[in-house]
């Protein structure tokens, strides 16, 4: 782990759990893309540069996940660089009570407030054009986060971030957090065209081609809006509660409760609100298709097939 991966040219990443980018702007300076999880993270990709010599001259975060902006803070301390994030993703880096509140819907209890959903923060500026190494290129990936971008280097390799899974973690995990689907789909359906020397996702291993994992990540997303169609229509036909008389559906307590065990997840403070805030947006995803609809009966929202 912390493993530097030469790439391509002066194109390089760092093996951790979400894959840090490294690029040589000269000689003695680099830049990277994203920086890990938690301090700890840092000091190993400090380590690194280090050794070769380095010089950190910027960090570029692809979005504001704390996994992804976890070093962010001890980095900046030691050496002074520069940090840049896309639009409302620099807001999140610069106030990071943000995302377990964003994930809770309001305030979160201390056991949302801990470094894997809410990282230490930095100072960080918006990126823009004018501020990226000369020949990158900013590619802009909605859908997994708000303003979430990758980049392409000079090399040609392009950095993906979250925008994919591998199949291992599809098939692990079962339910993967995506903020906006219907953005997430159209994403998907542009890395699927997308040329490139070599693909590095921050969760997948690198490739020459996306296509097919591209792909199979759609299929998730489809399975996934379909089985919380099935869900519902199974509430419909199944009258054998008392509460059924009254009003078929459900609440999405009661949807969440049945996806856990459709894909043998396991509820804790970290997985309700990831998951939950996933679960909300395939709801509204799948309202605004017209395949559900939503009614308020005893004071209590709930969802039906439509």
């Amino acid at each position: 782990m912390y493993e530097l991966i030469h790439v391509k040219g002066n194109s390089y990443y760092i093996q951790s759990p979400a894959k840090i980018g490294l690029y040589k702007v000269s000689d003695e300076e680099v830049v990277i893309i994203d920086s890990g999880n938690d301090k700890d993270a840092g000091r190993k990709v400090r380590q690194v540069l280090d050794r070769e010599g380095w010089k950190l001259r910027a960090i570029y975060n692809t979005h504001s996940n704390a996994d992804h902006i976890g070093g962010n803070q001890y980095l900046q301390k030691q050496t002074g660089c520069k940090i840049y994030a896309p639009g409302i993703e620099a807001d999140f880096t610069n106030h990071t009570i943000l995302e377990p509140a964003f994930l809770y819907g309001g305030f979160p209890p201390k056991d949302l407030r801990h470094k894997f959903l809410m990282a230490q923060e930095s100072e960080c500026e918006y990126l823009t054009n004018e501020n990226i190494p000369e020949g990158f290129e900013i590619i802009n990936l909605p859908g997994h986060f708000f303003d979430m971008v990758g980049f392409r280097t000079p090399d040609n390799v392009v950095y993906l971030a979250d925008c994919l899974s591998s199949k291992a973690t599809l098939d692990k995990y079962g339910i993967g957090f995506i903020y906006d689907i219907a953005a997430y789909i159209q994403t998907l359906e542009m890395v699927k065209e997308m040329k490139a020397d070599v693909f590095v996702p921050a969760h997948a291993d690198a490739a020459e081609t996306i296509a097919e994992l591209a792909q199979l990540n759609i299929d998730k997303v489809n399975e996934i809006a379909d089985n919380i169609v099935r869900i519902l229509s199974e509430s419909q036909n199944d009258c054998g509660e008392a509460v059924c008389e009254k009003k078929t559906g459900l609440t999405f307590e009661a949807i969440l409760k049945k996806l856990f065990e459709h894909y043998n997840l396991v509820m804790n403070f970290e997985q309700y609100v990831l998951i939950g805030s996933t679960v909300k947006s395939y709801l509204s995803y799948l309202k605004d298709q017209g395949r559900i609809t939503a009614s308020f009966d005893n004071n209590m929202l709930i969802w039906n097939k439509a």
